[in-house]
């Protein structure tokens, strides 16, 4: 693990084959630990995963700088529309001139292609792009954890899913990677101020991502999980179900 900033504590971790997860643990009101990732893929056309928030921009372009050229980034993707997920957008695609937004179709159609200063790269529900030796794969989730543009993408290669705020785990200085629970974490967070939609579908959504059969959870906050994947997606959705 790199740290890029020693007063920030933002630090850069591989996590897989050429994907990074970058760091930034943050002090919350009442003292209470949390962190904020980000992931690049680094690819002939490189990706970057939730850009942070605005206020974070020089940080996480100084960590993407330990990795490769910030104006080299082809993609700056999100979950969903949420100043942590896409705040500093547009600060990202001034630092990358080739850069676009790459989002849900959704997303483009109700904010993207408004808010954005550069039009975005849409993906429908189950399409793929190739970044080079990665391939992403787009899954629209409305609802899950919550807005209606919402949706999680998978790296086939590495067999990632960049899982956004699902498994949002509390605390600061966390490991890089775990095998250990997140899902008891997770939930006892989200008991304390319950942030998902509670819609209908998301049984079905949270079985078809672990079809995919996930070997490494990218979370965006707390540390990234490896194992079984589908397991923890499925015991999800009975904890969601109860």
């Amino acid at each position: 693990m790199t740290i890029t900033n020693q007063q920030s504590g933002t630090s850069v971790h591989e996590v897989a084959d050429g994907i990074y997860r970058i760091n930034t643990p943050v002090m919350l009101e009442g003292s209470t630990g949390f962190s904020f990732n980000q992931y690049l893929i680094k690819d002939d056309e490189p990706l970057l995963f939730h850009t942070g928030l605005r206020k974070m921009f020089a940080l996480v372009r100084e960590a993407v700088a330990c990795v490769l050229p910030p104006e080299s980034l082809r993609y700056i993707g999100f979950s969903h529309v949420e100043a942590d997920e896409c705040g500093s957008l547009n600060e990202w695609l001034a630092a990358a001139p080739q850069a676009v937004p790459l989002c849900s179709q959704v997303a483009g159609m109700v904010s993207i292609n408004d808010m954005a200063d550069r039009s975005p790269r849409t993906l429908a529900d189950g399409e793929a792009l190739s970044l080079g030796r990665h391939r992403v794969r787009w899954f629209d989730t409305p609802h899950l954890p919550h807005a209606w543009e919402c949706g999680l993408l998978t790296e086939e290669r590495t067999q990632t899913l960049f899982c956004g705020d699902l498994f949002t785990q509390p605390g600061a200085g966390s490991p890089p990677v775990t095998e250990a629970d997140i899902l008891g974490p997770s939930e006892a967070f989200r008991s304390q101020m319950d942030y998902f939609s509670h819609t209908t579908n998301a049984a079905g959504m949270l079985e078809r991502l672990a079809s995919t059969e996930p070997t490494l959870l990218a979370c965006m906050h707390g540390s990234a999980w490896r194992g079984d994947g589908a397991r923890l997606l499925r015991a999800l959705a009975v904890r969601l179900s109860g």
